[in-house]
């Protein structure tokens, strides 16, 4: 149950008699509403009240049956009644107990910020958490409302309530002013109203949604008698603050366990990556020996003319307990950059170590078309941790395809990374459409390392942290090449990535269910 589901259930309580003992000493509602039709009759008489036309009294009928009566007409109003009350409570009509102002708008030059004149409340704007909120004044008022009345939101965002703490106000045609006859607790009448919101909000129309007077003044209203409406009111109150706790707690709940299962998979990929997932067989060939394989690869590729010799080749070693790398014939120590140990069969790589290219997009600004060719244009926001996404994309023609595609051309199997504003995002190219990039993203061509396992591994916090430390601020997060390049990542054993990869791929998946069962419960 959320904090407002509690709050709802108490506001029904309240008002079907069932928050607080009735009293066989109170006055019976009915004796209450004798006086108020007397006290409406007196304030009619002295020309302080409009008289109604057709006055509301209901009362119970030989056959135990709820009937109003209207002028002349009398009905049943049995399916009407949406609940029981208390033999000493009395169901009236909202007009028959309070009396309603509405609001008039005032032009722009009738109002104004410099505190001249009364108050101007014009809508749901001037109620925050029950109080009201005052930022206009106008010289021409002409629809007032007075300390200790209840201001209610009217149109636009319908049933926002607030006691009016003012001397004297206007209010706009977005506010009524609701003021009870005497016998009528005010808190009590708040609690009434902002039990059946719902329905008021419901009610509401037109393409700017509103509720009328009448939607007020015919709304049904159970009456207590007032000493009871006196305890309802303080019970109420008394209850508020442990509500408003438990909301707060219930929320803090709520938000935990959203983000529950994305902690979780996080801390599962980050174990997997440490090398504390899956058990080692020593049958598997060690990452020094797929490294040397890759360089021989590589130096074929070189040989062939399908790769450009990296001049800046990097050697990462362990020598005296102690990590370095060799660059450009030094060697430095980088224990400052290994985050955390790995198995004795896993190595410490730079991202190009394992990759035949990495590259970003177009740097000059392509000429788009309008409509699809079947050739992409992928930009940062199309690359997500879940996949491509394709709406919204832009195109380019078959001439400029091909130009760009000289640069970069994403093929099934490579890796892409988002490196403009929200940096980091990676996914793996699973189709064979025609792919083409701007300079926000980047592509990566694996060689020889499992590609599911590699773009985990780009995804774990270890790898978003060096992301979040290398990339350039300017108008917007950038991160270049040749950070992406020198990437540092824990690589196991070929077959080491696989099993690590499948054992994530099961947890995953029951974790994702797992979220799904207790969102549905």
């Amino acid at each position: 149950m959320t904090g407002q589901q509690l709050k709802n259930s108490i506001l029904q309580m309240a008002v079907q008699g069932k928050l607080v003992p009735q009293d066989p000493d109170d006055e019976p509602a009915s004796v209450l509403l004798e006086r108020i039709r007397k006290e409406k009759e007196r304030l009619v008489r002295e020309k302080k009240i409009k008289p109604e036309k057709y006055p509301s009294v209901i009362f119970r009928g030989a056959d135990n049956l709820p009937y109003e009566k209207r002028g002349k007409e009398i009905r049943c109003i049995a399916g009407e009644i949406p609940f029981e009350i208390p033999d000493s409570w009395e169901w009236a009509r909202m007009g028959s107990v309070i009396e309603l102002q509405s609001g008039q708008d005032l032009t722009p030059d009738k109002y104004n910020a410099e505190h001249h004149g009364i108050p101007y409340i014009t809508g749901a704007s001037n109620i925050d958490s029950g109080k009201v909120i005052i930022n206009r004044w106008t010289e021409y008022p002409r629809a007032f409302a007075y300390n200790g009345e209840l201001l209610l939101t009217c149109k636009g965002t319908v049933g926002s309530m607030a006691i009016l703490r003012a001397e004297k106000v206007h209010i706009a045609r977005q506010i009524m002013a609701i003021h009870p006859i005497n016998g009528i607790e005010m808190d009590f009448l708040k609690i009434v109203i902002e039990s059946f919101v719902d329905e008021l909000q419901s009610a509401a129309k037109s393409m700017i949604p509103g509720i009328s007077r009448e939607d007020i003044l015919t709304a049904l209203l159970p009456i207590p008698p007032q000493e009871e409406q006196r305890r309802i009111v303080n019970q109420f109150k008394s209850i508020t603050p442990l509500v408003a706790e438990y909301g707060a707690k219930e929320a803090a709940l709520s938000e935990l366990n959203t983000a529950l299962p994305s902690l979780l998979k996080k801390s599962i990929l980050q174990e997997a990556i440490q090398g504390k997932l899956v058990p080692h067989d020593p049958n598997d060939e060690p990452a020094s020996v797929l490294l040397e394989r890759i360089r021989k690869e590589k130096a074929r590729l070189v040989k062939e003319g399908k790769l450009k010799p990296d001049k800046h080749e990097s050697v990462i070693f362990r020598r005296d307990n102690s990590h370095y790398e060799k660059l450009n014939g030094k060697e430095r120590c980088i224990d400052d950059e290994i985050p955390f140990e790995i198995p004795d069969n896993w190595a410490w790589v730079r991202l190009k170590q394992v990759s035949s290219k990495i590259t970003d997009g177009e740097h000059k600004t392509p000429k788009r078309v309008d409509c699809f060719c079947g050739f992409f244009l992928l930009s940062a926001r199309n690359i997500l941790d879940t996949g491509i996404q394709l709406e919204p994309v832009d195109y380019v023609d078959k001439e400029e395809y091909h130009r760009i595609s000289q640069r970069c051309n994403p093929r099934r199997g490579d890796i892409l990374m988002s490196c403009s504003g929200s940096i980091g995002r990676c996914c793996k190219v699973n189709d064979d459409n025609n792919y083409v990039m701007v300079r926000s993203a980047a592509m990566i061509s694996p060689l020889i390392v499992d590609v599911d396992y590699l773009i985990l591994t780009l995804q774990s916090s270890c790898v978003q942290s060096q992301v979040e430390s290398k990339k350039k601020q300017t108008a917007q997060a950038n991160l270049f090449q040749e950070a992406i390049r020198n990437l540092l990542i824990p690589l196991p054993p070929l077959w080491e990535q696989r099993r690590i990869y499948s054992k994530l791929e099961q947890l995953f998946a029951y974790i994702s269910e797992r979220s799904k069962r207790s969102v549905a419960d």
